[in-house]
């Protein structure tokens, strides 16, 4: 038997292929049917660019870290799972017994298997298969009644909840988030349940911005209709206790270091471009600056979340496309100005 994947070969050679169905699942596995694919940054950066900085792509790869879907069979040995449950896929697998792994850093395992990666090689094949093996610990057990569309967000979720969890004590904060895209969206609503008593959301387009009201944010700067509205943020020496950069962009970056308050935090969360780090105002503000890179425990934490219906993350959501129109979705994905994230509906042809 076979199953339908998104497999890309090469910039814009993205091509829907037949691969041999999993058979029976393992001790400790589960077989799932994939619903729902969420289009991904770095899928991108694949699609359209064969990779990114040093990982390029060496041979075919199904793409996709973002997925939801139902158990349709379990191996010997799993507890807790079984047919017909709804379930969230970590695409994160820490070998466990690396030094960072036993340091409890396993988001930083020197031996780290990501689904969708092609800095491994043979490269590490991604979710957007509509048939899954994984292993069960990778499955997220949800309600009968969850919505898999969001369930398929409980990753980009995840990594904006580490990020919070990197930044320390929100509570009360001026939290500024540069970036309104899928992560600069979720980040923003990540610090206000940590307990932000302002967030307020940037960026250059008004589409995405309209999109963070949608998910909670009280204000929004279009940095494009309006230059100087960073103005009042940067009076003194800064006003904004956290900076949550999430665009990557080097403009970006330059500006959040005077918008900082002195002792303040700069999260950086988006990757871009290398680029310079002037010292002044970091050594005489005393400003914290730290990055943030994926998550491990956070991934159950964001589909509970989903799950209990603690977060919307519908508005979120602005295209799903059958995967038989995986290109069409993959260049809509690419448009900010009329998409945010753009699904996969693995169930419809």
């Amino acid at each position: 038997m076979t199953m339908r994947a998104i497999v890309i070969h090469a910039p814009h050679d993205l091509r829907i292929e037949d691969r041999a169905s999993p058979g029976a699942p393992g001790a400790g596995e589960v077989r799932v049917a994939v619903a729902r694919g969420g289009i991904c940054g770095s899928d991108l950066h694949y699609y359209h660019h064969g990779g990114f900085g040093n990982v390029r792509l060496r041979e075919p790869m199904a793409l996709g870290h973002e997925v939801a879907g139902v158990v349709e069979a379990v191996g010997p040995g799993v507890a807790g799972l079984g047919p017909g449950d709804k379930v969230a896929v970590n695409p994160s697998r820490p070998c466990g017994d690396c030094a960072y792994c036993r340091e409890g850093l396993r988001n930083q395992c020197a031996e780290m298997r990501f689904n969708g990666s092609a800095m491994r090689f043979p490269h590490e094949q991604g979710l957007f298969q509509a048939l899954l093996t994984v292993p069960a610990t990778q499955a997220v057990r949800l309600a009968p009644g969850t919505d898999l569309a969001q369930a398929a967000c409980a990753e980009p979720l995840a990594v904006c909840l580490h990020a919070v969890r990197r930044a320390g004590r929100l509570l009360g904060a001026r939290v500024l988030v540069s970036g309104a895209g899928p992560i600069g969206c979720l980040m923003a609503l990540a610090a206000t349940r940590a307990g932000a008593q302002e967030v307020i959301v940037t960026d250059l387009a008004a589409a995405p911005l309209a999109i963070a009201r949608a998910l909670g944010v009280s204000r929004t700067i279009n940095l494009a209709t309006d230059p100087g509205g960073l103005e009042k943020l940067a009076a003194g020496k800064g006003t904004v206790d956290c900076l949550f950069e999430c665009s990557g962009a080097p403009a970006a970056f330059a500006s959040a270091l005077a918008l900082v308050r002195p002792q303040g935090r700069l999260m950086l969360v988006g990757l871009g471009a290398e680029v310079s780090l002037p010292l002044a105002a970091p050594v005489t503000k005393e400003l914290q600056i730290a990055g943030s890179f994926r998550f491990d425990a956070e991934f159950a934490l964001a589909a509970d979340l989903i799950d209990r219906g603690a977060v919307d993350l519908a508005p979120l959501i602005t295209h799903s496309l059958p995967a038989a129109r995986a290109a069409e979705a993959f260049e809509i994905a690419s448009d900010r100005s009329r998409a945010m994230k753009v699904q996969l509906d693995f169930t419809t042809d």
